[in-house]
Protein backbone atom coordinates (compact mmCIF):
# COMPACT_ATOMS: atom_id res chain seq x y z
CA UNK A 1 0.00 0.00 0.00
CA UNK A 2 1.16 3.49 -0.73
CA UNK A 3 1.79 6.11 2.36
CA UNK A 4 -0.01 8.97 3.04
CA UNK A 5 -3.28 9.32 0.74
CA UNK A 6 -3.17 13.59 -0.51
CA UNK A 7 -6.31 15.50 -2.05
CA UNK A 8 -5.54 18.41 -3.50
CA UNK A 9 -8.14 20.38 -6.54
CA UNK A 10 -7.79 23.03 -8.80
CA UNK A 11 -10.43 26.00 -9.44
CA UNK A 12 -12.52 24.23 -11.69
CA UNK A 13 -15.00 22.23 -9.44
CA UNK A 14 -14.03 23.20 -5.68
CA UNK A 15 -16.99 21.88 -4.63
CA UNK A 16 -17.06 18.53 -5.67
CA UNK A 17 -13.54 18.08 -4.50
CA UNK A 18 -14.86 19.11 -0.71
CA UNK A 19 -17.50 16.65 -0.71
CA UNK A 20 -15.06 14.15 -1.88
CA UNK A 21 -12.58 14.74 1.09
CA UNK A 22 -15.81 15.33 3.28
CA UNK A 23 -16.46 11.85 2.09
CA UNK A 24 -13.11 10.49 2.76
CA UNK A 25 -12.54 11.93 6.03
CA UNK A 26 -9.71 14.56 5.51
CA UNK A 27 -8.97 17.89 4.37
CA UNK A 28 -7.91 18.75 0.37
CA UNK A 29 -3.94 19.82 0.60
CA UNK A 30 -3.46 24.03 0.75
CA UNK A 31 -2.57 24.82 -3.12
CA UNK A 32 -2.54 27.92 -4.53
CA UNK A 33 -3.58 28.51 -8.39
CA UNK A 34 -3.59 32.10 -9.50
CA UNK A 35 -2.41 33.89 -12.81
CA UNK A 36 -0.01 36.19 -13.81
CA UNK A 37 -0.64 39.47 -15.15
CA UNK A 38 -0.19 38.43 -18.75
CA UNK A 39 -2.60 35.28 -18.00
CA UNK A 40 0.05 32.47 -17.31
CA UNK A 41 -1.37 30.51 -14.66
CA UNK A 42 1.20 29.69 -11.31
CA UNK A 43 0.73 26.73 -9.09
CA UNK A 44 1.93 26.29 -5.79
CA UNK A 45 1.47 23.32 -3.70
CA UNK A 46 1.48 24.29 -0.15
CA UNK A 47 1.67 21.04 1.94
CA UNK A 48 4.50 18.16 2.08
CA UNK A 49 3.59 15.48 -0.54
CA UNK A 50 6.42 13.34 -0.62
CA UNK A 51 5.95 9.45 -0.75
CA UNK A 52 2.11 10.37 -0.80
CA UNK A 53 -0.09 8.74 -3.07
CA UNK A 54 -1.83 11.72 -4.27
CA UNK A 55 -5.02 12.62 -6.09
CA UNK A 56 -5.84 15.51 -8.15
CA UNK A 57 -9.42 16.31 -8.21
CA UNK A 58 -10.28 18.74 -11.26
CA UNK A 59 -12.34 18.71 -14.24
CA UNK A 60 -12.08 19.87 -17.62
CA UNK A 61 -15.05 22.36 -17.60
CA UNK A 62 -15.50 25.85 -18.25
CA UNK A 63 -12.99 27.38 -18.94
CA UNK A 64 -11.86 23.99 -20.23
CA UNK A 65 -8.51 25.39 -21.80
CA UNK A 66 -7.69 27.22 -18.26
CA UNK A 67 -9.04 23.60 -16.17
CA UNK A 68 -6.69 21.85 -18.27
CA UNK A 69 -4.10 23.42 -17.94
CA UNK A 70 -4.50 24.13 -13.99
CA UNK A 71 -4.33 19.97 -14.07
CA UNK A 72 -1.23 19.38 -15.81
CA UNK A 73 0.52 22.15 -13.88
CA UNK A 74 -0.55 20.19 -10.38
CA UNK A 75 0.17 16.97 -12.11
CA UNK A 76 4.13 18.83 -12.66
CA UNK A 77 4.12 19.84 -9.32
CA UNK A 78 3.64 17.36 -7.05
CA UNK A 79 5.74 14.80 -10.03
CA UNK A 80 8.82 17.45 -8.53
CA UNK A 81 7.62 17.37 -5.17
CA UNK A 82 8.46 13.20 -5.07
CA UNK A 83 5.03 11.94 -5.23
CA UNK A 84 4.98 8.11 -5.05
CA UNK A 85 2.25 8.06 -7.11
CA UNK A 86 -0.33 10.32 -8.87
CA UNK A 87 -3.67 10.23 -10.09
CA UNK A 88 -5.74 12.68 -11.98
CA UNK A 89 -9.50 12.58 -10.66
CA UNK A 90 -11.21 14.06 -13.52
CA UNK A 91 -15.00 13.95 -13.58
CA UNK A 92 -15.71 15.46 -16.86
CA UNK A 93 -12.70 15.06 -19.36
CA UNK A 94 -12.64 17.59 -21.79
CA UNK A 95 -12.46 17.13 -25.25
CA UNK A 96 -13.44 13.99 -25.24
CA UNK A 97 -15.90 14.59 -28.53
CA UNK A 98 -13.04 14.80 -30.75
CA UNK A 99 -11.97 10.99 -29.85
CA UNK A 100 -11.45 10.03 -33.74
CA UNK A 101 -10.56 11.05 -37.65
CA UNK A 102 -14.15 11.80 -38.70
CA UNK A 103 -13.09 14.37 -41.53
CA UNK A 104 -10.11 15.29 -43.43
CA UNK A 105 -7.41 17.04 -41.33
CA UNK A 106 -8.75 16.83 -38.52
CA UNK A 107 -6.90 16.25 -34.82
CA UNK A 108 -7.85 13.22 -32.56
CA UNK A 109 -7.92 15.69 -29.72
CA UNK A 110 -9.21 13.08 -26.70
CA UNK A 111 -5.57 11.22 -27.46
CA UNK A 112 -3.88 14.45 -27.58
CA UNK A 113 -5.21 15.25 -23.98
CA UNK A 114 -4.07 11.71 -22.54
CA UNK A 115 -0.93 12.05 -24.07
CA UNK A 116 -0.46 15.24 -22.09
CA UNK A 117 -1.58 14.06 -18.99
CA UNK A 118 0.55 11.04 -19.28
CA UNK A 119 4.00 13.11 -20.20
CA UNK A 120 2.87 15.51 -17.35
CA UNK A 121 3.04 12.80 -14.83
CA UNK A 122 -0.07 11.46 -14.07
CA UNK A 123 0.37 7.58 -13.09
CA UNK A 124 -3.29 6.57 -13.24
CA UNK A 125 -6.72 8.79 -14.43
CA UNK A 126 -10.10 8.13 -12.60
CA UNK A 127 -12.75 9.18 -14.60
CA UNK A 128 -16.62 9.01 -15.14
CA UNK A 129 -18.73 8.46 -17.93
CA UNK A 130 -16.70 9.26 -21.30
CA UNK A 131 -18.20 10.22 -24.06
CA UNK A 132 -16.82 7.01 -25.60
CA UNK A 133 -15.50 3.73 -23.97
CA UNK A 134 -12.51 3.18 -26.53
CA UNK A 135 -10.55 6.91 -24.93
CA UNK A 136 -9.92 4.80 -22.30
CA UNK A 137 -7.32 3.20 -24.53
CA UNK A 138 -5.82 6.28 -25.66
CA UNK A 139 -3.77 5.82 -21.92
CA UNK A 140 -0.61 3.50 -21.62
CA UNK A 141 -1.28 4.14 -17.86
CA UNK A 142 -4.27 2.47 -16.11
CA UNK A 143 -8.06 3.86 -16.30
CA UNK A 144 -10.30 3.77 -13.80
CA UNK A 145 -13.78 4.47 -15.57
CA UNK A 146 -16.97 5.12 -13.11
CA UNK A 147 -20.44 5.37 -14.20
CA UNK A 148 -23.00 7.86 -12.84
CA UNK A 149 -25.58 5.30 -13.23
CA UNK A 150 -26.26 3.81 -9.98
CA UNK A 151 -26.60 7.80 -8.55
CA UNK A 152 -28.84 8.07 -11.36
CA UNK A 153 -30.92 4.87 -11.15
CA UNK A 154 -31.28 5.42 -7.56
CA UNK A 155 -33.13 8.87 -7.75
CA UNK A 156 -35.20 7.51 -10.79
CA UNK A 157 -36.75 4.66 -8.82
CA UNK A 158 -37.51 6.99 -5.84
CA UNK A 159 -40.15 8.83 -7.89
CA UNK A 160 -42.09 5.21 -8.66
CA UNK A 161 -43.26 6.00 -11.92
CA UNK A 162 -44.30 2.94 -14.07
CA UNK A 163 -44.46 2.20 -18.25
CA UNK A 164 -41.23 4.01 -18.38
CA UNK A 165 -39.66 3.55 -21.48
CA UNK A 166 -36.18 4.42 -22.06
CA UNK A 167 -35.08 6.39 -25.17
CA UNK A 168 -31.46 7.07 -26.58
CA UNK A 169 -30.81 10.05 -28.06
CA UNK A 170 -28.90 8.35 -30.99
CA UNK A 171 -27.39 5.40 -31.85
CA UNK A 172 -24.19 5.98 -30.24
CA UNK A 173 -25.62 6.58 -26.69
CA UNK A 174 -27.53 2.44 -27.18
CA UNK A 175 -25.63 0.88 -25.03
CA UNK A 176 -25.74 2.98 -22.30
CA UNK A 177 -29.37 3.44 -22.51
CA UNK A 178 -29.73 -0.32 -22.98
CA UNK A 179 -28.24 -0.81 -19.51
CA UNK A 180 -29.89 1.58 -17.70
CA UNK A 181 -33.07 0.05 -19.15
CA UNK A 182 -32.23 -3.18 -18.61
CA UNK A 183 -32.31 -1.74 -14.21
CA UNK A 184 -35.58 -0.30 -14.46
CA UNK A 185 -37.14 -3.45 -16.21
CA UNK A 186 -38.28 -0.95 -18.54
CA UNK A 187 -38.02 -0.79 -22.51
CA UNK A 188 -35.88 0.85 -25.34
CA UNK A 189 -36.89 3.42 -27.69
CA UNK A 190 -33.44 4.69 -30.12
CA UNK A 191 -33.35 7.76 -31.93
CA UNK A 192 -32.62 7.49 -35.75
CA UNK A 193 -30.47 11.43 -36.08
CA UNK A 194 -28.24 12.66 -38.51
CA UNK A 195 -25.93 15.56 -37.08
CA UNK A 196 -25.21 17.93 -40.36
CA UNK A 197 -22.40 19.93 -38.06
CA UNK A 198 -21.51 20.34 -34.33
CA UNK A 199 -23.92 21.33 -32.41
CA UNK A 200 -26.79 20.68 -34.96
CA UNK A 201 -29.13 17.59 -35.12
CA UNK A 202 -32.07 16.90 -36.65
CA UNK A 203 -34.83 14.16 -35.62
CA UNK A 204 -35.43 11.34 -38.13
CA UNK A 205 -37.38 8.77 -36.81
CA UNK A 206 -38.13 6.95 -33.46
CA UNK A 207 -36.84 2.90 -33.53
CA UNK A 208 -39.18 1.77 -30.46
CA UNK A 209 -42.78 2.37 -28.37
CA UNK A 210 -43.05 5.68 -26.58
CA UNK A 211 -47.08 6.27 -26.56
CA UNK A 212 -49.11 6.24 -23.31
CA UNK A 213 -45.51 6.38 -21.30
CA UNK A 214 -43.47 8.16 -19.56
CA UNK A 215 -39.82 8.26 -21.84
CA UNK A 216 -36.61 9.16 -20.18
CA UNK A 217 -33.87 10.43 -22.45
CA UNK A 218 -30.57 9.02 -21.08
CA UNK A 219 -27.21 10.64 -22.28
CA UNK A 220 -23.76 11.44 -21.23
CA UNK A 221 -23.60 14.76 -21.63
CA UNK A 222 -26.10 18.12 -22.86
CA UNK A 223 -24.41 20.17 -24.36
CA UNK A 224 -26.38 23.47 -26.49
CA UNK A 225 -29.14 21.40 -25.51
CA UNK A 226 -30.78 21.63 -29.26
CA UNK A 227 -30.54 17.25 -29.69
CA UNK A 228 -32.58 16.17 -25.99
CA UNK A 229 -35.24 19.13 -26.58
CA UNK A 230 -35.88 17.97 -29.97
CA UNK A 231 -35.84 14.28 -28.97
CA UNK A 232 -38.27 15.38 -26.32
CA UNK A 233 -40.72 17.03 -28.56
CA UNK A 234 -40.49 13.93 -30.80
CA UNK A 235 -41.54 11.80 -27.94
CA UNK A 236 -44.43 14.20 -27.71
CA UNK A 237 -45.42 14.46 -30.52
CA UNK A 238 -45.57 10.19 -30.78
CA UNK A 239 -47.58 10.16 -27.35
CA UNK A 240 -45.76 10.18 -24.19
CA UNK A 241 -47.44 11.31 -21.37
CA UNK A 242 -44.47 12.87 -20.02
CA UNK A 243 -40.82 13.44 -21.09
CA UNK A 244 -37.63 13.75 -18.68
CA UNK A 245 -34.33 13.70 -18.96
CA UNK A 246 -31.29 12.34 -17.48
CA UNK A 247 -27.53 12.70 -18.16
CA UNK A 248 -23.91 12.74 -16.06
CA UNK A 249 -22.10 15.67 -17.71
CA UNK A 250 -24.29 19.41 -17.67
CA UNK A 251 -22.29 21.24 -19.78
CA UNK A 252 -24.82 23.69 -20.79
CA UNK A 253 -23.51 26.21 -23.11
CA UNK A 254 -24.82 28.73 -25.53
CA UNK A 255 -28.52 28.88 -25.37
CA UNK A 256 -28.74 25.35 -23.53
CA UNK A 257 -30.79 26.49 -20.20
CA UNK A 258 -33.34 28.78 -22.70
CA UNK A 259 -34.24 26.16 -24.58
CA UNK A 260 -34.28 23.62 -21.50
CA UNK A 261 -36.86 25.90 -19.50
CA UNK A 262 -39.14 26.52 -22.61
CA UNK A 263 -39.16 22.82 -23.55
CA UNK A 264 -41.81 20.14 -23.06
CA UNK A 265 -39.16 18.65 -20.35
CA UNK A 266 -40.58 17.83 -16.79
CA UNK A 267 -37.07 17.68 -15.25
CA UNK A 268 -33.96 17.31 -16.24
CA UNK A 269 -31.35 15.39 -13.52
CA UNK A 270 -27.69 16.01 -13.86
CA UNK A 271 -24.77 15.13 -11.48
CA UNK A 272 -22.31 18.15 -10.14
CA UNK A 273 -19.15 16.63 -12.15
CA UNK A 274 -19.60 20.11 -14.02
CA UNK A 275 -20.51 22.76 -11.39
CA UNK A 276 -24.18 24.39 -12.17
CA UNK A 277 -23.53 28.33 -12.47
CA UNK A 278 -26.34 30.99 -10.86
CA UNK A 279 -28.75 31.02 -13.44
CA UNK A 280 -28.97 27.36 -13.53
CA UNK A 281 -29.16 26.78 -10.09
CA UNK A 282 -31.97 28.76 -10.35
CA UNK A 283 -33.87 26.44 -13.27
CA UNK A 284 -36.66 24.55 -11.65
CA UNK A 285 -36.30 21.95 -14.27
CA UNK A 286 -32.57 20.68 -13.50
CA UNK A 287 -32.25 18.54 -10.67
CA UNK A 288 -28.51 18.23 -9.22
CA UNK A 289 -27.39 15.20 -7.94
CA UNK A 290 -23.85 14.42 -5.98
CA UNK A 291 -21.43 12.08 -7.31
CA UNK A 292 -18.98 12.35 -4.25
CA UNK A 293 -20.02 9.69 -2.52
CA UNK A 294 -18.87 7.40 -5.74
CA UNK A 295 -16.06 9.27 -6.52
CA UNK A 296 -14.40 9.15 -3.19
CA UNK A 297 -15.53 5.53 -2.64
CA UNK A 298 -13.58 4.87 -5.71
CA UNK A 299 -10.75 6.91 -4.67
CA UNK A 300 -10.20 4.90 -0.65
CA UNK A 301 -10.38 1.55 -3.44
CA UNK A 302 -7.68 2.77 -5.67
CA UNK A 303 -5.40 4.04 -2.50
CA UNK A 304 -6.59 0.93 -0.71
CA UNK A 305 -5.54 -1.45 -3.82
CA UNK A 306 -9.19 -2.93 -3.98
CA UNK A 307 -11.65 -3.71 -6.60
CA UNK A 308 -13.39 -0.52 -7.71
CA UNK A 309 -15.33 -2.61 -10.85
CA UNK A 310 -17.22 -4.16 -7.94
CA UNK A 311 -18.71 -0.74 -7.26
CA UNK A 312 -21.15 -1.35 -10.12
CA UNK A 313 -21.61 -5.22 -9.61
Amino acid sequence: MFRDLKLLTGNSNPALAKEIAQYIGQELCRTTVTTFSDGEIRVRVEENVRGGDVFIIQSCCHPVNTSIMELLLLIDAVKRSSASRITAVIPYYGYGRQDRKDQPRVPISAKLIADLLTVAGAGRILTMDLHAGPIQGFFNIPVDHLYAMPVLLDYMKKQKTSDIVVVSPDAGGVERARAFAKRLNSSLAIIDKRRESPNEAEIMNIIGEVENRHALLFDDMIDTAGTIVKTAQTCVDNGALSVWAGCTHAVLSGPALERLESSCLSEVVVTNTIPLNGKEQQCKKIKSLSVAPLLGEAILRIHREESVTSLFV
